[in-house]
């Protein structure tokens, strides 16, 4: 007799400087239940240096919490101000790093293609995100926007390895 097959477990990072949105989900098959979710907020006052340490080590403590099997971050928009999206590609970078240094896959997906993959278009709006989520992840509960991005990041990814694995 062969054991249980242990869902997989998907780790979504919505990142940002000032809130990165996190979310766990559990895959058995086309079934996805909610692991947990949150937000880490490193203090706007720390050098910019002690906010990406805050985000690497966050992100440890999540991985190390909640064992994913795999992760998916959001990639972002490209920003006029090009001191901002410097500041976002920092923040990126730890959302890409922190899992890959623990040796999880990460895959990145556009924002357009995560909206899609939970509203059915890829023009929908945060509302519109975080109301899904709550359908498609009851047991979630009252997520913010950061969360549910977080989470939607997650299910795409879900359903984006579910379609590789069928075709």
């Amino acid at each position: 007799m062969t054991p249980p097959i242990r869902p997989i477990r998907i780790l979504g990072l919505d990142p940002g400087l000032r809130r990165t949105g996190w979310g766990v989900i559990a895959c058995e098959g086309a079934r996805l239940s909610h692991v947990a979710h949150g937000v880490i907020a490193p203090k706007d006052t720390l050098p910019f240096a002690e906010r990406l340490h805050t985000l690497f080590v966050e992100i440890e403590a999540i991985i190390a919490a909640h064992a994913p099997d795999e992760a998916a971050v959001e990639e972002t928009f490209v920003n006029a101000n090009a001191q901002s999206a410097l500041k976002l590609g920092h923040a990126r970078a730890m959302a890409l790093v922190v899992p890959a240094r623990a040796g999880l896959p990460v895959a990145e997906y556009a924002a357009t293609v995560v909206k899609k993959a939970v509203v059915g278009t890829g023009g929908a709006d945060k509302a519109q995100v975080g109301w899904m989520i709550a359908r498609l992840l009851p047991s979630a509960g009252k997520t913010t926007a950061d969360a549910a991005d977080a989470l939607a990041v997650a299910i795409a990814h879900a359903h984006a390895r579910t379609a590789r694995r069928v075709a």
